[in-house]
This record gives C-alpha cells, structure tokens and sequence, in this order.
C-alpha cells in the first residue's frame, strides 16, 4: 500500500505522515515531563527531537518499509498535536504494533483512542494484519484505556520489558486479533 503523502481521516483528527517540519510540534510535547513520564526517553532537547523526526523520515523511504509514523493532526485547529505509529513487525506472520503519544493538553478528549482505532483499521484493512499489539505501563490507566476502547485485550503482563532512568520498567501487552476486530 502506498501511505507516502497520505491522510487516514477520523472524526476529530486526521493522520498524516510525519514530515521534517514537523519536528517544533513533536517538541511541544516531547520536552515535558509528563509526556514523557512513561516513556525511555525525554523530556527532549531540540536537537534529540530533531534528531528522532529525521529518523522517522529516513525510515519512511525503506524498502521494504516497517515503520508508518503519522502526525495526530486536530481538525478544527488544524494543528498537529500528537503523534501515532504503526510498526510491522512481522511480514510472515502479519503482526504489527501501534504506539501513540498525544500533547498533555489534549488528554482526556479522546485523541488516543481515534489515533489507535485509525492505525489498528490501518493495519487490518490496508496491511491484511493478523494480530495487532501495543505495550504500556502498569500505571499508564490512560494508555490501557485507550487499547481497551479500541477493542484490544490484555494478554498479560511482561516483566522488566524496558529500562527507564529509575530501573526496569514492566509493560502490559494487549493486542486485537483480525476476527475479533470490528469497525
């Protein structure tokens, strides 16, 4: 499927490929703590958000391609306000996994669960996906709600998944199988 130059439309937001430019929106929510709170990496410098756009980027332009890595654009503000990945990670066995992050002013508005419902249609539809899944931390309630209103289920629990600045973290994994998914 061809994504480059591309728009996935939802009701309040729109998905579009990730451009260089659009390194100033991801710092607006990159460089601050709670963004970042769960996440290994940040609060960013500009130079370490630059330097994650220009990977993006870079990664748009492989082939075979893996990473599909889109602006979470609002709508009425026309204003890209978070960001929203879907990765392939496995051709063979049609598995991929999708990740979101969405400027703490707009939490709660229920921006994740359209970016995760628009990548997990994405995968399903577009990508022929038999398995689509995504990690959080135990403590993250809003990224396990997310995955839940998107209709995934809790697999389990994996233990010291990844190291943050304070230790090893443990994830939660869910996941949405293609005929347990539904529009």
């Amino acid at each position: 499927m061809e994504i480059r130059n591309s728009t996935i439309t939802g009701e309040s937001i729109f998905l579009r490929e990730m451009r260089q430019e659009d390194w100033a929106g991801v710092h607006q929510y990159a460089s601050q703590e709670r963004a970042c709170a769960f996440q290994p990496w940040g609060p960013n410098t500009e130079e370490e958000t630059k330097a994650f756009v220009r990977q993006v980027v870079e990664d748009s332009r492989k082939d075979p391609r893996t990473r599909y890595s889109f602006a979470i654009i609002n709508k009425k503000e026309k204003k890209m306000i978070g960001a929203a990945e879907l990765n392939i990670s496995d051709w063979e066995n049609r598995a991929g996994e999708i990740s979101y992050i969405v400027n703490p002013d707009y939490w709660g508005k229920g921006v994740a669960s359209e970016a995760a419902g628009l990548l997990i249609a994405l995968g399903f539809k577009e990508f022929h996906l038999h398995r689509i899944f995504a990690t959080c931390d135990p403590e993250n309630t809003g990224s396990f709600r997310v995955m839940e209103k998107a209709g995934m289920k809790k697999e389990g629990r994996i233990r010291h998944h990844l190291k943050l600045k304070d230790g090893w973290r443990d994830s939660l994994l869910y996941s949405v199988l293609e005929n347990e998914w539904s529009e």
